[in-house]
């Protein structure tokens, strides 16, 4: 992934640079003596995804220090045994309608079985980000659903082991999008067998008694409300 700042949509860019593993986009910009305040593209360009962002004059001089990876409590390595790098760029929906909002029940083959996230996955080899959002929520839930509008870039790194049992030096880039869904229908996992055990509506006034993952509570958090606004003016317009 490159990462590209310019200070108005449109305009010249500040800075290209490649997003380098375990890298968080946010401190990326800071690098530059600047702040990242929102993104506002995530495209395929020549195999590549290319994250365009919004930036500003950060208004306290320096750089914070890039924070280390989170390591598994009580990790234990084999002898001879190789940590294997992987960065996983992802695309998920925030999706409200009538019906509410459309959420994710991770399943038995994820680290936090029984929790709730926001539907979406792995950008494939190739895959446009607004590409990966049609496949992923259908897959996941049934539902024709159309990326809107970039909201935010979210980055997590992590040492230890997968639900595989792979040793893993694992960086998640996670772009979620405002989705559209004009035609919400009552939800289906059709990718039975993998991650997402489960997929429902949500009433959106009840979204925080939902035991979601702390990534995605965060981005509720920070989203959900403006989003809700948004589509309460639109309905009253």
């Amino acid at each position: 992934m490159r990462i590209i700042g310019v200070a108005i949509p449109g305009g010249a860019e500040l800075f290209n640079t490649v997003l380098a593993h375990g890298e968080d986009p946010h401190h990326v910009v800071s690098q530059h003596g600047l702040t990242l305040t929102r993104p506002l593209s995530a495209t395929l360009t020549d195999g590549q995804i290319v994250l365009t962002v919004q930036v500003a004059p950060t208004p306290v001089a320096g750089c914070p220090p890039r924070r280390p990876p989170n390591v598994d409590g009580g990790l234990t390595v084999a002898p001879g045994e190789r940590l294997q790098v992987h960065q996983r760029i992802a695309a998920y929906a925030l999706v409200l309608t009538d019906r509410g909002l459309l959420a994710t029940e991770f399943s038995d083959r994820t680290h936090v079985p029984g929790h709730w996230g926001l539907p979406g996955g792995g950008v494939d080899p190739g895959e446009a980000p607004e590409d990966t959002i049609a496949r992923e929520l259908w897959e996941e839930t049934g539902q024709h659903v159309t990326a809107a509008e970039l909201l935010d870039v979210q980055s997590d790194h992590w040492v230890g082991r997968s639900p595989r049992g792979r040793l893993e030096d694992f960086h998640a880039v996670r772009l979620l999008y405002r989705g559209t869904c004009t035609d919400p229908t009552e939800p289906v996992v059709h990718d039975t067998g993998g991650t997402t055990a489960d997929a429902r509506w949500w009433p959106a006034n009840r979204w925080r008694q939902v035991t979601w993952t702390g990534s995605f509570q965060a981005l509720l958090h920070r989203h959900l409300p403006a989003v809700l606004a948004a589509e309460v003016s639109r309905g009253s317009s």
